[in-house]
């Protein structure tokens, strides 16, 4: 493999984590309040993600500069969707509005309409008893 073609896999990863982020600022914002421990988690995944504070801050300022990136791996995608839900969750209430686009983003992932409702709910309830995203989609596998 090439220079250049290591540098495109760098740059559409770095796409990806930077789609990932939007989505997480609008699942925060969504209810109308950005609160610290929406932001705290925030910051974690995308320390996580490889994105700085300036370029989380960036991101947040001009999200509409980032466009939206459906990984095509499923272990990826699933791992956006938990962590989606994890952030509609993290302030122990779930307001209609996040709900709404979690499971538009749900759909835009590719999940099936019919699963969408248990699948969230089993990701609660494994976010709730503190599992991982890897251990939580072995539990859902099903559903995905």
């Amino acid at each position: 493999m090439g220079l250049l073609e290591l540098l495109k896999l760098f740059k559409q990863g770095k796409a990806k984590a930077k789609s990932h982020i939007k989505n997480l600022i609008e699942m925060a914002a969504v209810d109308g309040q950005f609160i610290e421990v929406e932001y705290e988690l925030l910051r974690s995944i995308a320390k996580r993600n490889g994105i700085s504070s300036s370029m989380l801050a960036e991101i947040k300022k001009n999200p509409e500069q980032i466009t939206l990136e459906i990984p095509e791996d499923r272990k990826e995608r699933f791992y956006q969707f938990y962590d989606l839900v994890h952030m509609m969750s993290i302030d122990n209430q779930i307001h209609p509005e996040e709900m709404k686009l979690c499971n538009l983003f749900a759909i835009k992932f590719g999940y099936y309409r019919e699963n969408i409702d248990p699948l969230i709910d089993s990701i609660l309830s494994c976010i709730s008893f503190n599992r991982s995203a890897e251990d939580t989609m072995s539990r859902v596998i099903r559903l995905i």
